[in-house]
C-alpha cells in the first residue's frame, strides 16, 4: 500500500512538472519577443562616473499626489506638474497655491506650451490634448488616419512656426488595452518590435503625418534650436537620435543621413527630454540597465518564458537616481547621479534660472536642487 502511494504521489509529480513545463512553453502571451543586438553595458564610466551629486534632493509636498511624471514652466511662470492620478496641478515655484489645473480623464505623460500660452499635452489614452488658459480640454488629433489610431502619445515640443511634435511610444501595446502605460512599456520592450513613432500635427490644416518610426518605445522628444532637428530618446534600446524634423515616413533603421543616433549605448533607460539653459539638453534615466534583461535581447523564446512568470521575475534593475544635461552634438557636460534611488524613477529635470526640478515616476514628492549645486564650473568639471 505504502509503495502504491509513493507511485501515485510520483505520478501526480510528474504531471504537475509536465504541466508547468508545458504552461511555460506554450501559454499564450500578447507578446511576440523579437531578437536583436544589445551592446556590452558600459556601467557608470567616462562622463558617467560614478557621483552622489543627485542625493540629498529637497522635497517638495504634494499632499496625496504621487509621481510628477512630466516638470514644466508654464506662461504664466507657473509650475505644472502631470501627476500619477491623472491631474495636472499648477503651482508657484516653491510649491505654493497648489491647485489642479485639470484632469483630461486619461493619463498625461509629457507637454509643453504653445504661443497662445496653451498646454499642449501627450495623454496616453487620449492622443493630443490643447489646455487652454480655461482649463477647457481639446482633443486635437487622436489618429494618423482613419485606421491609424494614436494610443500611446508620450511626450511633446511645440516648434516657433506652431507645428507640434509628439512621440507614440508603440502602435502594439496600447495603455487602454493592457493595464495601464507602465505595464503597456513592459510589454512593448520585452518584445522589442520597435513601433514608436514621432508623429507632427499642423495645427493650420489639422492634419497628422508620421515624422519617423522604427523605435522601440519612443519616449521623450525635444527640438533643437535651429528648429531642423528632433532629439528623441529610445528607451527600450538605451539611446538617444536625433531625426530631421522635416523628415516624412523616415525608417531610423534605413540608414538615412536624416536620422542618427547622438548617444548610444547609455547606462540606463531614457526618458523624458526637456530643452534647458546654454543649449543644454535634459536626459532622465528611469533605472540603470540589468545585465539580466541585457543577456535575453538574442533569446525571444526566454523572453516569452518571462512574460509567463510573476511580474516580480522581469529584470528591471535597481532604483537609482541619475540624469544628465548633453548639448546638441552628444556630448555631456552634466552629470547627477544617487545611488541610493532615494527618490525613485528619475524620468527627467526641469531647469530654471536658481532650480532644477527632479521627473519622477512614482516619487511622493517633487524634488528640487538649487542651481549652485549641478551648474557647470568654471574648469569645466562635472
Amino acid at each position: 500500500m505504502f509503495r502504491r502511494a509513493l507511485l501515485r504521489l510520483g505520478a501526480v509529480v510528474l504531471l504537475m512538472i509536465v504541466g508547468l513545463g508545458l504552461y511555460l512553453c506554450f501559454w499564450p502571451v500578447p507578446a511576440e519577443p523579437v531578437a536583436w543586438s544589445a551592446q556590452t553595458p558600459p556601467g557608470f564610466t567616462g562622463a558617467y562616473a560614478p557621483n552622489t551629486r543627485l542625493a540629498g534632493l529637497r522635497v517638495i509636498d504634494l499632499g496625496d499626489e504621487v509621481g510628477p511624471e512630466h516638470i514644466a514652466i508654464g506662461r504664466d511662470g507657473k509650475l505644472y506638474a502631470a501627476m500619477l492620478s491623472g491631474n495636472l496641478i499648477r503651482m508657484d515655484r516653491d510649491g505654493g497655491n497648489r491647485e489642479v489645473f485639470a484632469n483630461t480623464g486619461g493619463r498625461v505623460l509629457g507637454f509643453d506650451f504653445d504661443a497662445q500660452g496653451r498646454m499642449i499635452a501627450a495623454d496616453a489614452l487620449k492622443g493630443l490634448l490643447a489646455i487652454g488658459p480655461d482649463r477647457r480640454v481639446t482633443v486635437l488629433t487622436d489618429r494618423v488616419s482613419v485606421d491609424d489610431p494614436i494610443g500611446y502619445a508620450n511626450a511633446v515640443a511645440t516648434a516657433s512656426d506652431g507645428a507640434i511634435y509628439f512621440t507614440q511610444s508603440s502602435t502594439r501595446f496600447l495603455p487602454a488595452q493592457w493595464g495601464g502605460t507602465y505595464a503597456a512599456s513592459l510589454l512593448d520592450i520585452i518584445e522589442q518590435s520597435a513601433t514608436g513613432r514621432v508623429l507632427a500635427f499642423d495645427p493650420a490644416t489639422g492634419n497628422t503625418r508620421v515624422v519617423a518610426h522604427g523605435l522601440s518605445f519612443a519616449n521623450g522628444i525635444a527640438l533643437s534650436s535651429d528648429g531642423l532637428s528632433l532629439f528623441v530618446n529610445e528607451t527600450g534600446r538605451y539611446r538617444v537620435w536625433k531625426v530631421d524634423s522635416r523628415a516624412d515616413n523616415l525608417d531610423v533603421q534605413s540608414g538615412s543621413p536624416q536620422a542618427r543616433v547622438l548617444l548610444d549605448n547609455l547606462p540606463g533607460y531614457p526618458d523624458n527630454l526637456m530643452r534647458g539653459r546654454d543649449g543644454r539638453i535634459w536626459v532622465g534615466l528611469f533605472k540603470p540597465r540589468n545585465p539580466a534583461a541585457d543577456s535575453l535581447a538574442e533569446k525571444p523564446f526566454l523572453r516569452k518564458v518571462l512574460l509567463r512568470l510573476p511580474r516580480s521575475f522581469v529584470p528591471l534593475g535597481q532604483s537609482y537616481g541619475h540624469v544628465f544635461a548633453t548639448d546638441e552634438e552628444g556630448h555631456v557636460t552634466i552629470d547627477l547621479q544617487d545611488p541610493s534611488g532615494a527618490y525613485p524613477e528619475t524620468t527627467g529635470a526641469t531647469e530654471t534660472a536658481d532650480r532644477l526640478y527632479i521627473h519622477s515616476l512614482h516619487a511622493h514628492g517633487l524634488g528640487w536642487l538649487p542651481r549652485n549645486s549641478f551648474a557647470e564650473r568654471p574648469d569645466g568639471a562635472k
